[in-house]
């Protein structure tokens, strides 16, 4: 498993940030309009979000530099949907205008950390700023998928994967224990239950079944005392607030 070290996750977000800001650039003001991945809501909802969850973790790590912590969203869950339900339908120029302050605003606070402002308390999950990093990663690499441009799971790379089997392993229902088993690569067991299935397939089928996205590459196979099973159900995603993931 390749270990994710604060200086790696920083590469990994400006990596994440220019994909997102790529994929915007190349948009026409139709294109903001269409469907999502994601139901109900348009590409213009995903960019609106997108501003949202990047803004809002700059806030945590501005907050957690003056040791203070603050809620995630400006007022609450609701204020976030507000919030994007105000910005989805703005013009192309908008979204694109958001998108570059909201992640310069993010990359900013992330950058400027020294060893141990990683370490610092944030109130997101309960966690630390390095938390709140893993946690804006997760939200660009998934969310530029939502927008459905061809840019599926089958992008996203072996780290970014085997991080969201360590961070979906919550989703395992009780009583089961999933062996995941990437074609070519070492299998890992999620959940502590006594009945176990076996998902292999193509490491990025795996993680975008887990979270809760359409496996791409068509390798995805759920096996029980080996026979072939239907892939179990889900969890909701980890508690924490809401993200429309």
């Amino acid at each position: 498993m390749t270990a994710i070290t604060p200086e790696k996750l920083r590469d990994e977000l400006h990596r994440a940030a220019d994909a997102v800001a790529a994929i915007t650039a190349s948009f026409s003001e139709e294109d903001i309009k269409a469907p999502s991945e994601l139901p109900g809501w348009t590409r213009g909802h995903v960019l609106a979000h997108i501003c949202g969850i990047a803004t809002a973790m700059a806030r945590q790590l501005e907050f957690a530099a003056r040791g203070e912590t603050i809620e995630l969203y400006d007022g609450g869950y609701d204020g976030r949907t507000r919030a994007i339900d105000m910005a989805a339908g703005h013009s192309l120029a908008e979204h694109r205008a958001d998108l570059e302050a909201s992640l310069e605003r993010a990359l900013r606070a992330f950058d400027s950390l020294d060893e141990s402002g990683w370490r610092v308390p944030i109130s997101y999950r309960g966690g630390v700023v390095f938390d709140g990093g893993l946690a804006l990663w997760r939200e660009l690499v998934i969310h530029a998928t939502d927008l459905g441009t061809g840019r599926g799971p089958e992008t996203w790379s072996r780290p970014f994967c085997e991080h969201l089997f360590d961070f979906l392993s919550a989703r395992v229902p009780d009583g089961q224990r999933f062996v995941l088993q990437p074609l070519g690569l070492p299998g890992r067991g999620i959940g502590s239950g006594g009945r176990s299935t076996v998902i292999s397939g193509m490491i990025t089928d795996i993680a975008a079944w887990l979270a809760g996205r359409t496996p791409t590459l068509g390798s995805l196979r759920a096996t029980a005392a080996a026979d072939g099973v239907d892939l179990p159900e889900l969890l909701p995603w980890p508690a924490g607030v809401p993200v429309n993931n």
